[in-house]
């Protein structure tokens, strides 16, 4: 009797960086079900950075605005989701959106996090649960061991990956000319985790006396032009790249970077994704939990900060972050380069 083909559905609706730390699960799951149809649904600002991704078949983009559930652009892609018919579902996100988006698919199984919901207890939602393992491990490792409920070996490598479109490399050679340049990326999601301006002046001024050529880039609105211009009161002539207005433009520009130099943030596993060297610099959070895996890529981070984890700027007199010094990056950049 011939067994209908598996047709997966990967849920992860979280945030930007999660979704490149994903790519090594999603690799493992292609690998254990080879003949198996992947789909993946991911919140709609997110998509562009698995669009190119080989290990799926289709990927779904869901409309998200924080705060809102906005039914009229949800519920028609719910219904396509239901009539697709999946035989499993695993959310990978383990929030309450993705815990309801897994039932509401409809799947035969469905499986997540066992851990209780932010609401109504949603973790109930999925027919099969893995309890999180302690110490928790490598993001990329812990989205994979959710996959050992259904004998999924893990990845060979916990090496993001991810794809920039070939067609916008003209667009992105106009915006970042030469082939061996550094960007420094001023920004973080968290501001607790964005290094000082000062301390990025400085860096600037002593890579461009080590013949480094370097510049720097910030999300477009209204903080990372605040962020630009206390940069340009300390060096006026730092070169800043103009504001990137998409997604798949900014990919397609930070390919071309030799190196990619900022806090913890998402763009960090972005150009660790494009197999862009990076270079990361931590505070309060646990690079061994974060940082990007792989012999391309290094960390500094500073010893006992103590700021609490959900504190959304530093808590001392002085920024945990200053204590990691320029000199230090310098130094640490060279041998990247070398």
């Amino acid at each position: 009797m011939n067994r209908r083909p598996e047709k997966i559905l990967a849920i992860q609706f979280k945030y930007l960086g999660d979704a490149v730390q994903l790519t090594p699960a999603l690799r493992a799951l292609r690998v254990h079900f080879p003949a198996a149809e992947i789909h993946v649904l991911v919140p709609a600002e997110v998509a562009p950075l698995l669009e190119r991704l080989p290990s799926i078949d289709r990927l779904w983009a869901m409309p998200r605005r924080r705060g809102k559930a906005a039914f009229g652009e949800t519920l028609p892609i719910i219904r396509a989701l239901r009539r697709e018919h999946f035989t499993r579902i695993v959310d990978f996100g383990g929030n309450d959106r993705g815990a309801v988006l897994s039932l509401a698919a409809g799947g035969q199984i469905r499986l997540g996090w066992a851990r209780p919901g932010k609401w109504l207890g949603c973790h109930q939602f999925y027919n099969q649960r893995v309890i999180p393992r302690a110490p928790r491990p490598h993001e990329s490792l812990h989205l994979a061991q959710l996959l050992a409920r259904w004998d999924v070996p893990p990845p060979a490598s916990l090496e993001p990956e991810i794809h920039a479109d070939d067609a916008l490399a003209g667009a992105a050679a106009a915006i970042l000319p030469g082939p061996r340049a550094i960007l420094f990326h001023m920004a973080a999601g968290v501001r607790k985790n964005e290094w000082p301006v000062g301390h990025w002046a400085e860096l600037y001024r002593l890579a461009r006396a080590a013949g480094r050529t370097s510049f720097f880039t910030t999300p477009a609105g209204d903080h990372g032009a605040g962020l630009i211009a206390a940069l340009q009161q300390l060096v006026p002539d730092a070169a800043v790249l103009p504001p990137i207005p998409s997604l798949p433009l900014f990919l397609a520009v930070l390919k071309r970077a030799a190196l990619f130099v900022a806090g913890d943030t998402g763009p960090v596993h972005f150009a660790a994704g494009l197999g862009v060297p990076t270079l990361s610099l931590f505070g309060q959070s646990q690079p061994a939990s974060t940082a990007p895996v792989g012999p391309r890529h290094k960390f500094i981070a500073v010893a006992g900060c103590t700021c609490a984890r959900t504190f959304p700027v530093c808590a001392r007199p002085n920024h945990c972050l200053a204590e990691i010094r320029p000199e230090q990056v310098l130094a640490t950049l060279g041998q990247m380069l070398a």
